[in-house]
């Protein structure tokens, strides 16, 4: 090897560098979020262990569903259906966007594009609903 004294402890700072940010967070509680918590339901479209990890992903895939198959209905795990929509099914009971979406976006990092499309409040059907 030619440039051994250059080759050498160019990969070690590499490797400290590539490796910090894992070093860094070895051994820290995960990140712990409390949102506030939906006042006219107490049942969500999945468990809420399962709706924290796959939220974006079943997003996605109303999405997908909706604009492409024309499919507007979701069946739970448990046999329920809901409406796909971000903003009737799910901001119907997270009615407060800082305080249930942001609060968690912020903290992770994460800036969703679902708010470029999509209002932040239900819309109100006419006849009570």
């Amino acid at each position: 090897m030619y440039n051994a004294k250059y080759i050498i402890p160019g990969l070690v700072i590499f490797l400290i560098l590539a490796l910090s940010p894992f070093l860094l967070g070895a051994g820290k509680d995960p990140i712990k979020v409390e949102t506030e918590k939906p006042k006219n339901s107490k049942e969500c479209v999945l468990k809420t262990e399962k709706m924290r990890d796959v939220h974006m992903v079943l997003l996605n895939e109303w999405r997908d569903d909706v604009i492409r198959n024309g499919k507007r209905v979701y069946t739970n795990e448990s046999g329920k259906q809901f409406n796909m929509s971000l903003t009737n099914t799910c901001m119907g009971c997270h009615e407060n966007k800082d305080k249930f979406c942001d609060k968690c976006h912020v903290e992770v990092g994460v800036n969703p594009y679902c708010w470029t499309c999509h209002n932040t409040s239900p819309v109100k059907k006419e006849g009570g609903n």
